[in-house]
This record gives C-alpha cells, sequence and structure tokens, in this order.
C-alpha cells in the first residue's frame, strides 16, 4: 500500500485534502491526523472491520479500546446508553478539548471498536483539522495514537510515516502538536468519576467542575491486571528503542548516578542518552543529553517527552537514563508527565 502524505497547514490546500481523507475513512480506509494532543490514527467507528484494520496497523492488541472522535454534542447521544448530568458539566467545561469521557454504549457503536467492553470512550478534539476530518468522515472516527503499538506517540507527521508509511491510506502533515501529550480520560461509569489516565486536563480542573474526582491506583505505580477500560492502562507504551531506567532522588545525588551509570555503560560499548533539564543538563556527560525544559515548566516538559524518546532512536541510543519529573503524589500535568515516562521505561524506576 502506498500512503499519500498531504500538508494541511495551507488553508488553499486543507479542505480538499480532508474531503478526500473523509471519503478514504468512509470507504474502509485508515486516516493518521493531527490533534491537538498527538496524531492520531482515524478509522470508522462504527465499521467494526475498519477498527480491526486499525488494530492490525498498528500490531495493536484487540482488547485495548479504542477512542471514538465526535465533531458535535449532538452526536454524542446515539452512541451512548445515557449521558450523566457528569459528563454534560464536563462537555461544557472542556470540548472540544483533550478530554476523554468513559459511558455506556449503546448498541450502534461495534465491540470491536470498544475492545469487546460495554463501555465506550468518547472525545471532542479542538483541533481544527480533526474537527473538519471527523465531520467528513460521517461523525464518528475511532482513533489511537498514530504510532505503532508501544512506540512514543508521534507529535510531528515524520514520525507517523516512520511507523506507518505503506500501512496506512494517508497521512495529513498538519505539522508539530501543540499539547504532545493523549487526553485526559475519565471514567464515568463508576459512582465518583475516576481518571484512568491523567493528561493535560488535570484532577484540578475536573473538581473545579464535578467535586470529588479519584485516580485509579495504577496510574502512577505497577500494570493493572484488570481488563483495560481505557486506552494504556494495561500495555507498556510510549517505549524507546533503548532500555530507558528513571533515576529518582535529591538532584545532586541523581546527576552523579546518572554520570557513574552512563561511564559504565559506554566502556560496555553501549550508547547512552540522558534525558535531563535546563537546570541540569550542562552537568551531564553522555552521548546524547537532551532538555525536556524547566522543572517549574510542566507544560513544556510534556510537550517534549515523546520527541526526545524518537530523537534517541534516530541517533542510536541502546540505554537511556532520566530524571525522574514528579512524584507519586504530584498533582497538575506532572501527574501525566509521570505517567507516562512510567509506562516508557516499563515501570523501571530505581531510587536513591
Amino acid at each position: 500500500m502506498e500512503t499519500k502524505i498531504i500538508s494541511v497547514k495551507e488553508k488553499s490546500i486543507c479542505g480538499k485534502a480532508v474531503e478526500e481523507a473523509g471519503r478514504i475513512i468512509q470507504a474502509g480506509g485508515l486516516v493518521a491526523f493531527p490533534t491537538e494532543t498527538v496524531y492520531g490514527l482515524g478509522g470508522d467507528a462504527l465499521n467494526g472491520e475498519s477498527s480491526g484494520r486499525i488494530y492490525r496497523a498498528k500490531g495493536r492488541p484487540s482488547d485495548n479500546p479504542l477512542i471514538v472522535h465526535i465533531c458535535r454534542m449532538e452526536d454524542l447521544f446515539p452512541i451512548v446508553a445515557q449521558v450523566p448530568d457528569t459528563a454534560r458539566k464536563l462537555a461544557d467545561a472542556f470540548w472540544p478539548g483533550p478530554l476523554t469521557m468513559i459511558l455506556p454504549k449503546s448498541d450502534m457503536v461495534p465491540r470491536e471498536t470498544t475492545g469487546g467492553l460495554d463501555t465506550v470512550a468518547v472525545r471532542m478534539p479542538m483541533h481544527p483539522v480533526a474537527l473538519a476530518l471527523i465531520d467528513a468522515a460521517g461523525g464518528y472516527v475511532a482513533a489511537p495514537s498514530a504510532n505503532r503499538s508501544g512506540r512514543p506517540s508521534p507529535t510531528l507527521p515524520k514520525y507517523v510515516a516512520e511507523d506507518l508509511d505503506g500501512r496506512i491510506d494517508m497521512i495529513l502533515d498538519g505539522g508539530e502538536i501543540e499539547i504532545g501529550l493523549e487526553s485526559t480520560i475519565v471514567d464515568l461509569t463508576e459512582e465518583v468519576p475516576m481518571i484512568l489516565r491523567p493528561g493535560y486536563i488535570t484532577k484540578e480542573m475536573l473538581e473545579s467542575v464535578l467535586g470529588e474526582v479519584r485516580v485509579d491506583r495504577t496510574v502512577l505505580d505497577g500494570n493493572s491486571g484488570q481488563p483495560p477500560k481505557a486506552p494504556g492502562m494495561k500495555y507498556r507504551h510510549y517505549a524507546p528503542k533503548g532500555e530507558l531506567t528513571i533515576i529518582d532522588g535529591r538532584q545532586e545525588q541523581v546527576v552523579e548516578e546518572i554520570n557513574r551509570r552512563a561511564r559504565e555503560m559506554q566502556e560496555k560499548g553501549e550508547r547512552v542518552g540522558v534525558i535531563g533539564t535546563a537546570e541540569t543538563v550542562g552537568r551531564y556527560m553522555a552521548d546524547s543529553v537532551k532538555s525536556a525544559g524547566s522543572r517549574d515548566d510542566g507544560k513544556t516538559v510534556a510537550k517534549s517527552l515523546y520527541r526526545i524518546l524518537r530523537e534517541f532512536d534516530e541517533e542510536g541510543m541502546t540505554v537511556i537514563y532520566s530524571e525522574n519529573f514528579g512524584t507519586a503524589g504530584e498533582e497538575g500535568i506532572g501527574q501525566a508527565v509521570r505517567n507516562r515516562l512510567l509506562k516508557a521505561a516499563g515501570h523501571h524506576i530505581d531510587y536513591l
């Protein structure tokens, strides 16, 4: 299969490209497209065969649910069994935006899309290309991140092509993504709303609308043995090709320990990459040292993480060490960064 790549950064091109992409999805094909979070891989959410194609293109386990993307609030009602007040309040506050809600599904949504579950994950993105594509495709687009399963989610179109060229029909090139981490996922089928995946919409933001909100205990430590109710809960995700280890402790200790380990690995012939911050990056000695941004700027760290992991792959780093961004009890977007970093490392974290 030849994958067509079209830039949608110019308005004169965007409309025709989106119309063509919409026709591809309606015909059962797959299109990668930009959202405000990461690039998504879109197929017809109401066509079980299309969802199957998404799983095969990504090499994704078929029990890992897909997110259904919509472009109008009224399109939510046909695909869910009921819309609770909590969902209406969150939609008013955060849609369009980087928030996914889990609700009981209607019979309209095939089980191939929901990973066999009786619930469906739904979000309305804010990216104009994403919204236009969803509309052109018929209103319901299933879209996980546009990468091979387990790899870092793509924030640039070249990383989509790296993973999926020849496996999908089209890539809509919208340039670099703004946020860089996947949407927050909140389960509204629980008595108390529960965050299953932290993201840009934080626990504090959700609580300002709903009151009490809990965080699933597996988000920041360990792996759940339960069936995944949301993307990313059960399987290792976001992993670079090199072996990633997080080093946690006081800053002086962390710098000293990472440099010690880097020397040992280099003596064994490994190529070593280090993820530091603006405050520490000049103190590391390795084959490649990258700053994720200032420790005080969680949004920059969030946007940088996947790009850095991909760059280490391009540079052939076989061993990677990272400072720990945040703690288990951290609030705000730092919680999301920690969650993704732990997943990328397969929860391999060493405490000093």
